[in-house]
């Protein structure tokens, strides 16, 4: 009876052993591909797919009139997601059309009023030019008849008409250059005006770009393609200028954000290849390359960084942001915040 079981020990034993020889080679297998793994690549899974999250805000305020999106909605450049109620920003249109053509009017009154005073001063210059030569008259009648009064050729009273003559033309002379005068101050008056209007026509042009511009910003779209978020406001809520109203995610453009330990990034340099894989796509593997590595850790950048020159020290291994964009393909897939594993290929020596 003993000796039947020894050959089934025997087997059993063999097979034991065997077992066990396999599962040490698979083992030491195994082990070997890591050292060598681990000699020329680093990996990590501290890593997220980022993307562009633009909070779209309102630039002017009003009650919403209409709210064309849903959530997590596709849409392109340019499409329209809110519209706000807009009666008081044309109203504002209207008052700027109004004073930029009340500003053209007043214009057109005071050219209307350069240009007759200035038909009034060349006036004044004939009138000038005839009160000359009356006084130029005058004048030489005052000579002759002073000569003629000594030789008693004339009477007194005679001359004295002459001499009454003269001073009247004289002051007809003098009134006539001080209208030109008047003219000229007139006309320099109306143009201070009309360039003063002018500045304001200027201004009233640039409040109604401003009103219209601002008529415009009632249409709010879309800044680029992508997909929208939350949905938090409804029709009829009252919205103030700088309010977000709805967040887009940029799908055009989709990078990496890889948080390697500081004794990993010994080797890495920008343009090197990295292998990506998502959490969520088992079996899918991206291909890309290192943009950028960052020139301090992760934790410099914190709100309270850590001051290891106060308190007790423990040292902690720090994490150096990297910066990994896609090769050409289609990462529709892949969405904003999604995990990643990371790749690299090392040129440790």
């Amino acid at each position: 009876m003993e000796n039947k079981k020894k050959p089934k020990r025997g087997f059993m034993n063999w097979l034991t052993v065997g077992i066990a020889l396999v599962v040490i080679v698979i083992a030491l297998i195994y082990f070997i591909k890591y050292i060598i793994y681990t000699k020329y690549y680093e990996d990590t899974n501290d890593a997220q797919v980022e993307s562009f999250i633009n909070p779209v805000s309102a630039r002017a305020g009003g009650f919403i009139k209409k709210v064309l999106f849903e959530e997590h909605q596709q849409v392109k450049q340019g499409d329209t997601l809110v519209i706000l109620d807009d009666r008081e920003y044309v109203q504002k249109v209207k008052e700027a059309e109004s004073m930029l053509e009340d500003t053209r009017a007043q214009q057109q009154i005071l050219d209307a009023a350069i240009r007759s005073v200035k038909t009034a001063t060349l006036i004044n210059r004939d009138q000038i030019n005839s009160a000359k030569a009356r006084l130029w008259q005058q004048e030489q009648d005052v000579k002759r008849f002073t000569n003629l009064l000594k030789a008693d050729a004339v009477t007194l009273a005679d001359f004295e008409q002459v001499q009454t003559r003269y001073e009247v033309s004289k002051s007809d002379y003098n009134a006539a250059i001080n209208s030109l005068k008047t003219g000229d101050s007139k006309v320099q008056e109306l143009q201070a005006k009309y360039n003063s209007l002018f500045a304001a026509r200027k201004r009233a042009a640039a409040l109604l770009d401003l009103a219209k511009l601002n008529l415009g910003y009632t249409v709010i779209t879309s800044p680029y393609n992508g997909f929208t978020g939350r949905k938090t406001i409804l029709e009829g809520q009252q919205v103030q200028a700088g309010q977000p109203l709805v967040s887009v995610v940029n799908t055009n453009d989709k990078w990496v954000i890889a948080n390697f330990k500081e004794t990993q990034v010994n080797g890495m340099y920008a343009g090197q290849p990295v292998q990506i894989e998502a959490d969520a796509i088992p079996g899918k593997t991206y291909s890309g390359k290192i943009e950028a590595i960052s020139a301090s850790t992760g934790s410099k950048f914190s709100l309270l960084p850590a001051d290891n020159s106060t308190g007790n020290f423990v040292k902690i291994i720090q994490r150096v942001p990297v910066k990994i964009i896609f090769d050409k393909g289609d990462l529709s897939a892949l969405k904003a915040g999604m995990n990643v594993k990371v790749t690299v290929k090392t040129a440790k020596k």
